[in-house]
């Protein structure tokens, strides 16, 4: 059964069932399926699907979609640049998540302020001409602290993630405000959000907990309440038939794992193949979802770094994982993520660092991974190959052999079983892990007969780690290829000549064969390019041309057909551009397709008055060919300046545009003037914690029960990032040699401790330990009656996520669980004291949010932020360092002078320092937190920083906090500044957010 409030209407439901026929879902549960009669929710007519794909006002549609997160990329100005990427690619959709706990940081305050405003967001995402898919929780998990959740839900009672009428109490407000934003832009009032997620692989519960139904149909309820009317989906985190209530359900796949330290190993096993069987057992009424399917990974501490990641999820892993997904005729697939972004502040959860570039086809910069073509070329194959989404797979568990005979292939027959003509064979190795090269050749049944390719004679060949979709009865235009062993990049009828895009691998030997009605077969002429080919008139009609992949060569086949035979590199290069339509969703407009080749990026493309305008970025010189209607082209622009045209012999446009790419003077870093304060003076005598919160609360909702007399967890004081710092007094009894303690932080975590001015020790952290208990010794021994402080200052990784139900892992506190002091069980701690970030959850600066800053004395005090003025403080640079224990800030500044007209991503690079190697610092650009560094763990030491944080055309204020944990301080190896790429670039004028400035801060201690 669907969901609890409105299945159909009862009219529908009549429909459905004269047109439909039952099956038994998994659940036992009887399932209609009704046969390509749309269902609907019963609450709106034009977001509609049935058992083969969804449909928008009543036309199916592919969604290939990539996962973006808005609060990943805190300049609005920006999201434009990506969605546009996306769109190119041949995507239509952006996933993304919402982040409860920025959103509502103190229980009651929601905001959507600045960089939390969701609306630039859907803005861009419309005026790119991309549909999204909302996912605002209340959980998220996404690598982000508290897997989304408030910190105040840390010391909220009550179990999380259920109907416990105490967190539904919590979420309500959030959900009911969220829910509104994202109904205001639905497709059904012009918006671009088409599908709103409930939870979030909510598929794990830990004892007693099981399932809670309740809390499914209430938060479904709280979203249908607010306004909501497109259709609601899940995502479990496997098949398993979790949340089934919801009405286009799915799962979740990362099937190549995690591994990024072993970037070239795969499991022989690794490629998935029950996917199909399990959507049938669940939803076979709903087309086969996929919400979120591995397309990188993220990487933790002392991790390998992203660069091995997008080797692991590279172009190889595309085509092997992807394919096999379109195998199972899977028609809604979000790929995890296409653009990663930032955990700036302290976004992260302890499982991740600063970056989050996820390996992912758009890096973490904003530029494009080989990754990112390797996809272009698969999803403008599937957009133009609308038999694809009534398709179902015909073997699967048979498919070693099958059709071929060599037992290391296998291969899937996916079948238009509406249209019952067009073929769909995926071939790939049966041992994913296998390198080796096989040979073979396919026995397919087409409209001609039974065939076994290649006919012409000689062998196909797949690559290890490759995978191909071979097509059957394929129509192209006015064409049917009865059969092509090279793949469809895309194909577009254009001034009455079909073109169409054939590719394979460099030196591969491929057959494609074309039907035709007349008397004779049609004349074959190579028209540019190298290519030989071989041809042989088969019976029954059809015309097989043979030939390889070796960089482009055009033949015309009859009189109105036109075949790109391309390798791999030269598909790369081709973009599927469509002028946008009249209207206000002419964005969205998939007619009249113009292909282009040449460029790093096309981004759009518009037609006025026998003018193709082209939009796009380069990084060299482009050799483009433009293949437009005569009518729409009788002159080119590129990036409003008009290109010198030459005509091909089969009448194609050429043309040439270089790269403007100006010399830009980057700071260098070394030669500034930098400022140094001591941001520890929480040690010295005279410093006095009036100001700080007391921790004396006797108990705690917190599931985790502390061995002291006191709470001493940080959330529940209303500290929930960044540094914290403790401050215990007490008299001493004369016999106490050191201080035993047991410090909670996350993984990779660390903290340092003094007694009085003397500093003591640290645990300087590793990337298991997410506690640590250490006994640090006293310098000398104390007078009985004396009177001292214990100082510690620890690191805020994050709080865990929550993805096991029932556990309330998120609430696993930062802070201290023990503490004792050696040789003396009667010394008493009078008082503990405890700080974080200014504020707390009434956080100070509303500019960049409750995440952006710690508890730091530089930070409390803002010395982080532009404008503070340090005209008193000494000189000294971060690279010069500390010879002591302890924390320092530095600040300089500088200036930018970066053109329009150019994209020139800037990061922040550090090298690893051997010498006093165990501190942590963290990078603050225009006052936001953009880098977090430890030293000894890593790996990560380029932390980009996006244009609209730095201001590309005028003053930048730089600060780093250094915090050095021996005994014998410690400084940075090198900090620099690099550009990471130069591209002359149409990306729209990037307007800076808010770089609020330094004022007085009322309170600050």
């Amino acid at each position: 059964m669907k969901s609890y409030f409105l299945r159909l209407a009862s009219l529908l439901g009549v429909l459905a069932l004269l047109a439909g026929s039952e099956v038994v879902a998994k659940n036992g549960a009887k399932r209609l399926i009704a046969r390509q009669t749309p269902q609907t929710n019963g609450l709106q007519d034009i977001v509609t699907w049935d058992e083969y794909s969804l449909k928008i006002n009543g036309k199916r549609l592919m969604i290939f979609s990539g996962e973006i997160h808005p609060y990943r990329m805190p300049v609005q100005s920006l999201h434009l640049d990506i969605f546009q990427k996306v769109k190119s690619l041949g995507f239509n959709t952006v996933s993304f998540y919402v982040f409860w706990g920025i959103h509502e940081p103190k229980r009651g305050e929601i905001s959507f302020d600045g960089f939390r405003d969701l609306q630039p967001f859907f803005d861009a995402a419309k005026e790119a001409g991309v549909y999204l898919i909302a996912r605002p929780g209340p959980y998220i998990n996404a690598e982000t602290t508290g897997g989304g959740f408030p910190g105040w839900g840390t010391y909220t009672p009550g179990i999380w993630r259920t109907s416990n009428s105490t967190y539904v109490e919590a979420y309500e407000g959030y959900i009911k405000a969220v829910a509104e934003k994202i109904a205001a832009n639905e497709i059904t009032k012009g918006g671009p959000v088409i599908l709103v997620q409930s939870e979030n692989e909510y598929s794990g519960w830990y004892a007693p907990y099981s399932e809670d139904f309740v809390y499914e149909d209430k938060l479904m309820k709280s979203f249908i309440d607010a306004g909501v009317t497109v259709p609601i989906t899940t995502n479990d985190a496997w098949p398993g038939g979790h949340y089934t209530s919801v009405d286009i359900y799915g799962y979740d796949s990362y099937p190549n794992g995690f591994d990024c330290s072993n970037p070239y190993t795969w499991k022989s096993d690794a490629v998935p193949e029950y996917f199909w069987g399990a959507h049938m057992d669940i939803n076979p009424e709903d087309p086969n979802a996929v919400y979120e399917f591995q397309a990188g990974a993220f990487d933790g501490w002392g991790g390998a770094g992203y660069g091995a990641c997008a080797i692991l999820l590279g172009p190889e892993f595309e085509r092997v994982f992807y394919k096999n997904q379109y195998a199972m005729s899977t028609t809604m697939f979000n790929l995890y993520m296409i653009f990663g972004g930032t955990n700036w502040g302290g976004i992260a959860h302890p499982g991740v660092y600063t970056s989050y570039d996820y390996g992912s086809a758009i890096a973490e910069d904003r530029t494009l991974r080989e990754k990112y073509y390797e996809l272009k070329l698969q999803a403008n194959f599937l957009a133009v190959s609308p038999a694809y989404l009534t398709t179902r797979p015909q073997n699967i568990y048979n498919t070693a052999g099958a059709f071929t005979g060599n037992q290391a292939l296998k291969t899937t027959q996916v079948l238009d079983v509406v249209g019952k003509k067009t073929g769909f064979y995926v071939v790939r190795q049966s041992d994913a892990s296998s390198n080796a090269l096989q040979t073979y050749r396919l026995t397919l049944p087409t409209s001609i007969g039974q065939l076994t390719i290649p006919t012409i004679g000689g062998s196909l060949a797949l690559n290890g780690k490759d995978s191909k979709i071979h097509v059957v009865d394929y129509a192209a235009g006015s064409n049917t290829l009865v059969y092509s062993t090279a793949e469809i990049m895309t194909w577009a009828t254009i001034d009455g000549r079909d073109i169409i895009l054939l590719y394979g691998n460099a030196g591969e030997l491929h057959e494609t064969a074309l039907k035709f009605s007349t008397s004779t077969p049609p004349a074959v002429k190579v028209l540019s390019g190298s290519a030989t080919i071989k041809e042989k008139v088969l019976s029954g009609g059809a015309l097989a041309l043979q030939y390889t992949t070796n960089g482009q060569s055009v033949v015309q086949v009859g009189s109105n057909t036109l075949l790109y035979i391309l390798d791999r590199a030269n598909a790369y290069q081709f973009w599927v551009l469509h002028p946008p339509a009249s209207g206000p969703m002419g964005q969205f407009e998939k007619e009249n397709p113009i292909i282009v080749k040449g460029g790093y990026l096309l981004r759009s493309v518009a037609v006025k008055d026998g003018v193709l305008a082209i939009k796009g970025d380069l990084n060299g010189t482009a050799n483009f060919e433009i293949i437009a209607p005569t009518k729409d082209s009788a002159s080119v622009t590129f990036n409003g300046s008009p290109l010198s045209l030459t005509k091909t012999s089969y009448g194609t446009l050429t043309a040439s545009r270089a790269a403007s790419l100006p010399n830009v003077v980057v700071p260098n870093l070394s030669s500034l003037t930098w400022k140094t304060a001591n941001s520890l003076p929480e040690i010295l005598q005279s410093y006095s914690d009036s100001a700080w919160v007391t921790a004396s609360h006797n108990s705690t909702v917190n599931p985790r029960k502390p061995a002291t007399n006191v709470v001493l967890y940080a959330g529940d004081y209303g500290f929930h990032t960044g540094n914290i710092l403790w401050r215990a007094h007490f008299s001493a009894t004369g016999t106490e040699t050191g201080f035993k303690v047991n410090v909670l932080g996350g993984a990779a975590f660390g903290y340092s401790v003094w007694l009085d001015s003397t500093f003591i020790g640290s645990w300087v952290g590793d990337a298991v330990h997410n506690q640590y208990e250490g006994t640090f010794k006293f310098p000398s021994s104390l007078a009985n009656g004396s009177k001292h402080v214990i100082t510690i200052l620890q690191d805020h990784m994050g709080y865990e996520e929550d993805w096991t139900t029932g556990n309330d892992d998120f609430k696993a506190p930062r802070g201290i669980n023990r503490y004792s002091f050696v040789g003396s069980t009667s010394t008493v701690v009078s008082t503990w004291k405890v700080t974080g970030n200014l504020g707390g959850e009434s956080y100070v600066d509303r500019t960049r949010g409750p995440l952006n800053e710690g508890g730091l004395y530089g930070e409390r005090q803002g010395w982080h932020l532009p404008g503070f003025n340090d005209a008193s403080w000494a000189t000294g640079t971060p690279t010069t360092g500390i010879s002591a224990p302890g924390v320092s800030f530095y600040r300089t500044k500088f200036n930018l002078n970066i053109p329009q007209g150019v994209d020139y991503p800037l990061a922040l690079v550090v090298s690893n320092s051997t010498t006093n190697p165990h501190f942590r610092s963290q990078f603050y650009v225009n006052g936001y937190q953009f880098g977090k560094y430890v030293n000894h763990i890593g790996p990560q030491l380029s932390f980009p920083v996006p244009q609209g944080i730095l201001n590309y055309n005028g003053e930048n204020t730089l600060a780093v906090s250094l915090w050095a944990t021996d005994v014998t301080g410690a400084k940075l190896n090198s900090l620099d500044m690099k550009l990471t790429s130069k591209v002359e670039s149409s990306m729209a004028t990037v307007v800076n957010q808010p770089l609020t400035g330094w004022e007085y801060r009322r309170g600050a201690y």
